[in-house]
């Protein structure tokens, strides 16, 4: 890649332009957005290469405002002619759309100031023979554990790019531009027994400075353990049991939340917590927290995407529900402000959403958590999408290990887990083994009273 603050200067220089433009064509508003972007990737499979890929993007999106109408269009040319052609397509789509007395740019008493560094960048340049070499590492590890028969792969992958955004209204201007880097490593293999019986699973690692990425041995390694661990998985008959969520799927709950809380849903009435505001949703000590400004955060931004200033916000504070999720828009139809969570690509609207958002550790150890469980399911892996946002009903597949006398017992496969989440919410017990290695994360967890059976 080029250098990135040269690269950030030219696209702000771009933007700004483009924004002159859309105002000269007739916008009484605009803002712009551009992404440029490099993404790279190796694959490796039973021992060897498999698959490289390289791409290269720069795309540009433009909202014009004109009244209570609005249009966002993209495009990938930045001549003068197509920058014209694109400010005079969006001005006349504006013009003809449905008048939306919620559109808008933010409020210009929101928008950020001095523009934070998160640390994003690590100014590497990534090459595809290191990525090969780290694919292959992978997966020979992976293969060296006793019980795996076959891989399904390893992956090395890195990236990085710069976002801009610009607003030029009747009483305000804004732009920012910020880079990342990005690199990520992981596999998946199947293990069996002398039986025959199969079980896959897998370990990942993604970070954006490399020298914080997980050593590509070790995630082979874990990959193959946990396959094997799962081989000779049972079906349970139907009970009510405590459910132990890994932490790898523990923070699927808190996507959940985040879904529940946020300003669309809240705003069209379609949220099973659409009625919670300020009232007790979690037990006593529970801390959800959005963090956008946490350093090398893998969805840390010094700005939203409508220039307002990101902070961090605890979601839910000793287990009352704080604040939703909002978006300028959003915000303006619950008459509240926006909470700095817009997010935006370069072909839609902004749009409100979570950044690194996480439930904060409890106080208790795993082992805690499981030691006075007679009867339970320590899940490990979900299967489909069983959840409705609007009254909190969970069905979902599962696999994992049966818990007996509080010690992880045997494997098990084909259950389903079912509750629902406003008492799974109220009955969440988190453990202390908290790590940031997604964009949502959360320890183990233990949710009491669940319904488990074999599917």
């Amino acid at each position: 890649m080029t250098d990135r603050r040269q690269a950030e200067a030219d696209a702000l220089t771009l933007l700004d332009d483009l924004l002159a433009r859309a105002v000269a064509a007739g916008a009484d508003a605009a803002d712009a957005v551009m992404v440029r972007s490099l993404s790279m990737g190796a694959s490796w499979r039973m021992g060897k290469a498999e698959d490289i890929e390289r791409s290269e993007g720069r795309d540009i999106g433009l909202r014009v405002l004109v009244g209570q109408r609005q249009a966002v269009v993209s495009g990938t040319d930045f001549k003068a002619d197509a920058l014209d052609e694109l400010a005079a397509r969006a001005v006349a789509m504006a013009r003809i759309s449905p008048e939306d007395r919620f559109c808008g740019l933010a409020d210009p008493a929101l928008l950020a100031g001095a523009v934070p560094d998160l640390d994003l960048d690590d100014g590497g340049e990534p090459d595809m023979e290191s990525l090969l070499e780290t694919a292959r590492i992978t997966e020979e590890a992976a293969l060296a554990v006793a019980g795996v028969k076959q891989s399904e792969g390893a992956s090395a992958s890195a990236g990085g790019g710069t976002v801009a955004i610009a607003i030029r209204g009747p009483e305000s201007r804004f732009s920012a531009a910020y880079s990342s880097s990005s690199y990520s490593v992981s596999c998946s293999v199947i293990a069996a027994d002398a039986a025959g019986r199969m079980e896959r699973d897998y370990d990942y690692s993604s970070v954006r400075h490399r020298t914080a990425l997980e050593a590509p041995a070790k995630i082979g390694t874990h990959a193959a353990e946990r396959a094997v661990r799962r081989v000779g998985a049972r079906k349970m008959g139907s009970a009510r049991v405590p459910v132990i969520f890994d932490p790898r799927i523990a923070s699927s709950l808190v996507g959940h939340f985040a879904g529940a809380i946020n300003g669309q849903a809240i705003a069209r009435g379609t949220s099973f917590l659409k009625d919670s505001m300020g009232r007790k949703v979690f037990a006593d000590g529970i801390t959800i927290t959005d963090d956008p400004l946490r350093r090398r955060g893998l969805r840390s931004r010094p700005v939203d995407g409508e220039g307002v200033t990101t902070r961090t916000m605890h979601l839910v504070d000793d287990g009352v529900l704080t604040s939703w999720v909002l978006d300028s828009a959003t915000a303006l139809q619950l008459g509240l402000q926006s909470t700095g969570h817009a997010s935006r690509g370069t072909s839609a609207p902004p749009a409100p959403g979570t950044s690194n958002l996480y439930l904060a550790n409890g106080t208790m150890s795993p082992a805690d958590l499981i030691a006075d469980i007679a009867q339970g399911f320590y899940v490990t892996e979900l299967i489909g999408f069983g959840v409705n946002g609007v009254t909190g009903d969970y069905s979902r597949g599962a696999a994992g290990f049966w818990i007996e006398k509080g010690e992880i017992a045997f494997p098990v496969s084909e259950m389903t887990v079912a509750g629902n989440l406003k008492d799974m919410f109220l009955n969440l017990v988190p453990a202390n083994d908290l790590e940031f290695r997604a964009a949502t994360n959360a320890p183990t967890v233990r949710v009491d009273g669940m319904t488990v059976a074999g599917a």
